[in-house]
């Protein structure tokens, strides 16, 4: 079985590598952009699966369907908003939606493996359309907190961490502020840009401009001193530190 990576982050594409290792899919072929993709193609015609994001570091992966006819099932990862996705479903190509869930991972994997059927036309030009014209995900900019009987304006450049704490959720900023916000860690890592933001543990959510160092802590853990937040240690849990090194490139 020939499976391949079309993804322009790395680490992104490395962390789905290993998952669908987790699923017994080896994959053998990592490309970063369109123009690697088409070379490929060229002298590779036929994958058996395809994972596909949408956007790459030089273009958009339609482009790639433009110069090389593809017939190969393909299941896109991508960050485009719900509306745009359900539309797409409705062409039998199925999708996953970063950061990608094992789970629906496995889904995706086991509807592939049973596909015994014709494969349904691609209609790659309605499908760039749709993309193209649906918004990429506009992650949080800014929060407003309650400061006694005035709002407060937080830029996300400000933010150092947003942790829980007492059935609450609290975000702490660079100058050593404390504010509480009505939302859940859950809310908030959808709601939060993936490269600038990391949750290390169920407690935690940290930013990338907030690590001081890092030292190897016991079993196989992380544990994390920022520039500003001290009140308690901040771990990186064992099940996360792969990931976590991911992220920090």
């Amino acid at each position: 079985m020939t499976t391949i990576i079309i993804e322009d982050e790395k680490p992104a594409a490395r962390m789905l590598q290993r998952k669908l290792e987790k699923l017994n899919i080896p994959v053998q072929v990592m490309l970063h952009s369109v123009r690697e993709a088409v070379e490929w193609f060229q002298q590779n015609p036929h994958p058996e699966l395809i994972f596909l994001d949408i956007q790459l570091s030089d273009g958009l992966s339609f482009e790639i369907f433009e110069k090389v006819n593809i017939q190969s099932p393909i299941i896109f990862t991508t960050a485009y908003d719900e509306y745009a996705l359900r539309a797409f479903k409705l062409n039998s190509i199925d999708y996953l939606l970063k950061p990608i869930d094992e789970d629906d991972l496995e889904v995706a994997v086991d509807k592939y493996k049973k596909l015994i059927a014709p494969k349904p036309a691609i209609d790659m030009q309605m499908i760039r359309q749709l993309f193209t014209s649906s918004q990429a995900p506009d992650y949080k900019k800014r929060f407003s907190v309650k400061v006694g009987d005035h709002i407060k304006i937080i830029p996300i450049e400000d933010v150092e961490l947003f942790y829980s704490e007492f059935k609450g959720t609290f975000l702490h900023t660079f100058e050593g502020r404390t504010f509480l916000l009505d939302t859940t860690l859950e809310s908030l890592e959808k709601e939060l840009e993936p490269t600038q933001f990391f949750r290390v543990s169920r407690k935690y959510i940290i930013a990338h401009t907030a690590l001081k160092d890092i030292v190897v802590y016991s079993n196989s853990r992380l544990k994390l001193t920022l520039k500003s937040y001290n009140k308690e240690e901040v771990i990186v849990s064992r099940e996360r530190v792969g990931e976590f090194k991911e992220w920090l490139g």
